[in-house]
């Protein structure tokens, strides 16, 4: 008797024990994802309340127009598909606006550096007729290209024959008549520095013509060394440090930051984002160096921009929440408005009102 109980009690344990193991085995997988989905969801959500509380608040008095603002207008100005009812009718749209500077795309650059002259045929027009339509407006050469960075092909900047070409073609723009130069060189990684030697071979050939060196900027890191974390996960680096952000800001004259394409999808963690954005630019730029906002002035839906939260209004108002933590003094500030081709009144209403 007492042996056949041992045996049913020692079979009771046998399994109560794989009853155990096999619950282990069920509960912890789904623990982990649980904790792996904690892990993702919850810096997430808390930025995005961060983000949305940034964007509260009112920017007061003294954030808005300095009339240094910007715009940048598509190849159709140099390329002969505008004409002087097309200029007419834009020096209408910008009166009374802050806009001083026009970024105009006479690019892109050959992958080697260089610029054929045919791809801006009508410039002479354009620069004549603005500079009588619109007193006091500067026309400047946007260049650009696509860097190899990501990818095998595009413009290197690590050869020294490449930016030599870079500097050959900026002198070319400027023996042109244009007011100043542009450069928009995507993607650029944080820390280039072939990029910033080449920003300061730049600067002395404009300082030398006395005209603007300008440049179109990435975004700073959001948060500590986010360029450093996408770069190691994706191979690809969306934002600049903070450092390298001013280390490029003090060899210009201006610096438009690329704020849109944030990911963002409502408006107000977009508009968050652009206040958080302004303050970090604005703690690193010198005061001598014109620093301009991009405002989206396009619509489109991809994983990068919602045209729902990347709003002009939104931008503007972000821009002027941290223009007024920040430095609500500094005059060398504006925005940038991207681009003349893709806009709606509803942008340039938005613009007025709430910027000028």
């Amino acid at each position: 008797m007492r042996t056949r109980m041992k045996r049913i009690a020692q079979a009771v344990r046998n399994r109560v024990a794989r009853f155990r193991w096999s619950g282990l085995w069920r509960t912890w997988p789904r623990r982990i994802a649980l904790g792996a989905v904690l892990v993702i969801v919850v810096p997430v959500l808390t930025a995005g309340v961060a983000l949305r509380l940034n964007y509260s608040g009112d920017p007061g008095d003294g954030t808005r127009t300095r009339g240094r603002d910007a715009i940048w207008l598509g190849h159709a100005w140099v390329d002969g598909r505008k004409d002087d009812a097309d200029l007419a009718a834009f020096a209408a749209r910008i009166k009374g606006t802050g806009i001083k500077d026009l970024y105009v795309h006479a690019g892109p650059l050959e992958h080697d550096g260089t610029l054929p002259a045919a791809r801006y045929p009508r410039a002479r027009w354009l620069l004549d007729a603005v500079h009588r339509t619109l007193p006091g407006i500067r026309v400047q050469a946007w260049l650009g290209d696509k860097l190899a960075t990501e990818g095998p092909d595009g413009l290197r900047l690590e050869r020294a024959a490449s930016r030599s070409a870079v500097v050959a073609s900026a002198r070319q723009i400027l023996d042109a008549g244009f007011d100043g130069v542009h450069f928009d060189l995507e993607p650029l990684h944080s820390g280039d520095g072939n990029y910033l030697s080449l920003l300061d071979d730049l600067r002395e050939l404009t300082r030398a013509r006395k005209v603007p060196l300008s440049i179109a900027a990435h975004q700073i890191d959001p948060l500590p060394a986010a360029h450093s974390v996408l770069g190691a996960l994706s191979g690809r680096q969306k934002w600049w440090s903070q450092k390298f952000f001013g280390q490029v800001a003090r060899r210009v004259d201006q610096i438009a930051v690329m704020s849109y394409d944030t990911w963002m999808p409502l408006e107000g963690m977009f508009g968050g984002h652009v206040a958080q954005q302004t303050a970090l630019a604005l703690e690193v730029t010198p005061r001598d160096t014109d620093l301009l906002m991009g405002l989206p002035f396009f619509h489109e839906n991809d994983l990068g921009h919602q045209e729902s939260a990347e709003t002009v209004a939104a931008a503007v108002r972000g821009t002027r929440l941290g223009l007024g933590r920040t430095d609500r003094g500094r005059e060398r500030f504006g925005v940038a408005l991207y681009v003349d081709f893709a806009a709606r009144d509803g942008d340039w209403a938005a613009y007025r009102k709430g910027w000028n």
